[in-house]
């Protein structure tokens, strides 16, 4: 990449959302002088250790590795510093940059930021977006600043969210975008032909860490809210309930309108699905889980467990 040689660039980034970017930056030919990602950590479910996404490529691709365990550590802020870096790209790199570190490359820190800034700002963007019932979501890219995503905008795209669409499928989506638009204007920024714009604080919202309650399914819910948790826990941690003394998980759902019984009921389980009724409206089970077995669909479900007129705690 002709523009971009003598440019010194560092990445931060660790999961596949993170990949995405720094394999976009390879294709386009643009090498990073070294990578930084969280330490190894326990995944899965042996919890054995393991690499992240990011450092796996980069391994492979003989980039240099950092993994410190605080950014706020004296040495790695002189590392860095040595480093001399243009730019700092970052993208889900999973803590928060300090302001001496933002301060140090000459062109700061660009993050590619899962959401259409200023709202879903924090950790959970594509979940915040689907859980809200939002019609679009899409990608910005954003000087850091100090605080929360709350930096000036240089571009951003938009995509449209489909009705059944997982936060794990609007999840790879927006990961590819991320590093298409990171590609597109990465030039032009370095060389300030983009001025970021502001963010609107007025409209700022907030996308919080996702706690084990939340993906409890409350069937005095409406069923259009109970759908969109479905999709926004799927494929981590997954939507669950319990049934029989087992906490079962749901993976896919419809919501439909009517219902005439208690919330929580089981109005019918067949074929086509398990019907509960819910606050508002009647949710589908498509596809269910057992602890510890495999998914099936709501009417192998049916077959297994007598569930029709029982009633969901």
């Amino acid at each position: 990449n002709q523009f971009m040689s003598g440019r010194r660039i560092l990445f931060a980034g660790t999961p596949s959302f993170a990949l995405a970017s720094l394999r976009a930056l390879y294709d386009s030919g643009i090498i990073p002088l070294a990578v930084f990602t969280q330490p190894d950590r326990p995944a899965g479910r042996g919890r054995k250790v393991k690499a992240s996404p990011v450092k796996e490529f980069a391994l492979r691709e003989n980039v240099v590795v950092h993994q410190p365990e605080s950014l706020k550590d004296t040495d790695v802020i002189n590392e860095i510093s040595d480093l001399q870096a243009d730019l700092i790209i970052v993208a889900a790199y999973g803590s928060i940059l300090p302001q001496v570190i933002l301060d140090l490359p000459k062109h700061g820190c660009l993050n590619v930021h899962a959401s259409l800034l200023p709202r879903w700002r924090g950790a959970a963007p594509i979940q915040a977006a689907i859980l809200a019932g939002d019609k679009e979501t899409g990608i910005s890219l954003m000087q850091m600043i100090a605080g929360l995503d709350r930096g000036p905008i240089f571009a951003q795209q938009t995509v449209r969210i489909g009705e059944m669409e997982t936060a794990g499928e609007l999840h790879d989506r927006l990961a590819l975008l991320g590093g298409e638009l990171l590609c597109k204007h990465l030039s032009d920024i370095l060389d300030g032909k983009i001025q970021p714009e502001l963010q609107d604080e007025s409209s700022a919202s907030y996308a919080g860490k996702i706690r084990k309650n939340d993906t409890v399914m409350k069937w005095h819910k409406t069923a259009i809210e109970l759908q969109q948790e479905v999709r926004a826990y799927n494929p981590v941690p997954g939507a669950c309930f319990d049934f029989d003394g087992e906490r079962m998980k749901c993976w896919s759902a419809q919501n439909d309108v009517g219902q005439s019984a208690a919330v929580g009921t089981v109005l019918s389980a067949g074929r086509d699905g398990i019907d509960i009724a819910c606050g508002n409206g009647t949710l589908r089970m498509l596809e269910l889980q057992r602890p510890g077995r495999r998914r099936i669909s709501a009417g192998e479900f049916a077959d297994q467990m007598p569930i029709k007129g029982k009633r969901l705690n």
